[in-house]
Formats: structure tokens, C-alpha cells, sequence
């Protein structure tokens, strides 16, 4: 089956920007009073406030951790989101997808004003079919909501015609939900067994060995 569409998972997959995450969290839980190690928070990213919070603090009612989601919000905005950078040939990634004639899809858990932000970071306004955002769901990953809508919004293509390219467990575990395959990036920070047990059927470095070996993958062949 030809892959018509790629998924692209934004944070940790084309933008160097988990380890800021993790410091945007760190933060806003010691607003209140709340200290997590590093590695713990980042083994929690990929997902969105409505998933994250409740696995650290499950005690927080729904107004507590949207609070506290407007508080990662607002420190990440303030401290690192005009610092996050692409990795490495992450426009021309998106470029050769869209050169094959294979549709670019951005699908993140961020928020509509970050995917905003990184469509002109990657130089990608002309690139991209459709993106889905966090703010699009009822929830994120790794519930399949933000692989679903964006599936919905191509027509007439399937899910065994589409393939999520990701960092985080969360996005294989989402893609699995809908049928979709999962391509991880290494990028992101996760450990390959974590990868390949949450379902991913590749492993690359990041988007620059991706796209060296793209003809060859699961994308490309």
C-alpha cells in the first residue's frame, strides 16, 4: 500500500524542544509546592495537560490541573518557545514528503498558538495539507483523539495509508489506537526498548536520518 499522508508529531520529532518541556513543568509544579526529578517529567512528555497531570498528581481536581497546564503554558511561552529550534533538516523533511507528492500533516498535543509559531520556524506554511492541535481534542496522547481528527481531515484516505512519525511512546500507543503505523525518532529523548514496546515498526535517529534513509523506509518504499 502507498503511504499518501505522513503524521508528524512536532516536539522531541522536528523541534529540539522536550528538555524545555521538562523545565516549563518543573516550574509550574513548584508553583505549587510540587517537585518531580527531571527524568520523571520527561518521561510524561508527549502528552498533553489532561494526560500528564493526573499521572503525577492524581489527587488534582479538573480545575487544578487545567490551572496548572495554563501555568506550563505561560512559562514555556515566556522562557523557551522563541529558543526552540528544528533539528536538523527538519524543513527539508517535510519538503521531500512533500516533493513525493505524499500530504504533510502536523498532529501535536501543543497548542494551536505553538503549532502556529513552528509552521514559519520550519518554514512549512506551503508545506503542510492540515494540522491537528491539542486544542482541537477532548483529549491527548496517548487517547487516539489527535491521530483520529487528523485522519478525518483527509479525505478519502485510510489509515493503511498513513504512517505517524513520532518521538514519544505516546505517539506510537496513539497511532496503534487507529490502526495507523508509527515511525519513532530517537530525537526526543526516549530509550529504543520504550519505543519499539509501545509499537513503533522503525527507529531513526532523528529527521536528518530519516530523511537519508527515507526511500528505504516504511514511508518512502
Amino acid at each position: 500500500m502507498q503511504i499518501k499522508a505522513i503524521l508528524f508529531d512536532i516536539d522531541g520529532t522536528l523541534i529540539d524542544s522536550n528538555d524545555m518541556h521538562v523545565l516549563a513543568w518543573e516550574e509550574a509544579f513548584a508553583g505549587i509546592g510540587e517537585k518531580f526529578d527531571r527524568q520523571i517529567i520527561h518521561d510524561q512528555i508527549g502528552k498533553g495537560t489532561d494526560m500528564l497531570v493526573p499521572t503525577l498528581l492524581p489527587d488534582l481536581d479538573e480545575t487544578a490541573q487545567e490551572k496548572l497546564g495554563d501555568a506550563h503554558g505561560t512559562v514555556f511561552k515566556a522562557k523557551f518557545l522563541d529558543e526552540a529550534k528544528p533539528f536538523a533538516r527538519a524543513h527539508d523533511l517535510l519538503s521531500h514528503v512533500h516533493g513525493r507528492g505524499q500530504q504533510v500533516v502536523l498532529a501535536s498535543s501543543a497548542s494551536a498558538a505553538e503549532i502556529d509559531h513552528y509552521l514559519d520556524l520550519l518554514e512549512a506554511r506551503e508545506l503542510v495539507a492540515a494540522s491537528t492541535s491539542g486544542d482541537d481534542v477532548k483529549k491527548t496522547k496517548p487517547a487516539p483523539d489527535i491521530f483520529a481528527t487528523a485522519l478525518d481531515k483527509l479525505s478519502g484516505i485510510g489509515a493503511d495509508e498513513v504512517i505517524v512519525v513520532g518521538d514519544t511512546p505516546y505517539d506510537m500507543q496513539a497511532a496503534n489506537k487507529c490502526g495507523i503505523a508509527a515511525v519513532a525518532l530517537r530525537s526526543g529523548g526516549f530509550s529504543d526498548d520504550t519505543l519499539w514496546n509501545a509499537g513503533a515498526i522503525e527507529i531513526y535517529d532523528d529527521a536528518a536520518a530519516l530523511l537519508a534513509g527515507y526511500a528505504n523506509s516504511s514511508l518512502g518504499r
